[in-house]
């Protein structure tokens, strides 16, 4: 079981809470607000009302010792600010912020986060590339300029090897994992000779634009 405490309990902050909860993970939720807390105390290990902007208060909880703090704060940028900064310096080493823009997740980098959280801007991103690229059936932004994503196999991959294919030295993407459907199947970091159905979802790493020249192959 792992620990987790969620800084913020609006929209984003309340689900991604109760979700860490649901997966069975110790989660600590901590808002201002009295009401958002009583909302997820069924949801938590904890539900804590309290001002994460004073650094006493949240050194006493012994966030350092959590496997992650989420920061989820609302509209105003300096309490997040604030936080990460005090959070990085109690020794919490897995940071992950919400950012409202760019400048905010500079910003929030140069005072402790590890992994910035643009919650708007992804989820509008998987929803309009599942629109425009109907073959594309999954997508996670994992860093600048890199997707993880599930794709339907382009009609000329259908029947060849991996060897074959060779596209890691032709397009720099590499195949982490496959999913058969007929019948259902998962084969995580397949082998050379795995010749490709038309039954087969592709999960590919890669750079976006090399990805993006491989479904321009259908």
């Amino acid at each position: 079981m792992k620990r987790f405490a969620v800084i913020g309990l609006g929209n984003f902050g309340f689900h991604a809470a109760k979700a860490l909860y649901e997966d069975g993970n110790e989660v600590i939720a901590i808002d201002t607000d009295k009401t958002r807390v009583q909302l997820i105390d069924p949801h938590s290990t904890d539900a804590i009302v309290l001002d994460a902007t004073d650094k006493d208060a949240i050194k006493s909880l012994g966030l350092e010792r959590m496997d992650g703090v989420i920061v989820s704060t609302g509209t105003k940028i300096s309490p997040s600010i604030l936080i990460c900064l005090h959070l990085q310096e109690i020794g919490v080493k897995n940071i992950l912020a919400k950012a409202l823009d760019e400048d905010h997740a500079k910003i929030l980098k140069r005072v402790g986060a590890n992994e910035i959280i643009h919650p708007e801007r992804d989820m509008a991103l998987r929803i309009s590339r599942g629109l425009s690229q109907p073959n594309m059936l999954d997508f996670i932004p994992i860093a600048e300029d890199f997707d993880l994503l599930q794709v339907a196999p382009p009609r000329g991959f259908i029947g060849k090897s991996l060897k074959e294919l060779n596209l890691r030295a032709k397009y720099q993407v590499h195949i982490i994992a496959i999913k058969e459907l007929v019948p259902e199947n998962f084969v995580l970091v397949p082998p050379a000779n795995f010749v490709i159905k038309d039954s087969d979802i592709l999960i590919m790493l890669g750079k976006s634009d090399d990805i993006r020249k491989i479904k321009a192959l259908n």
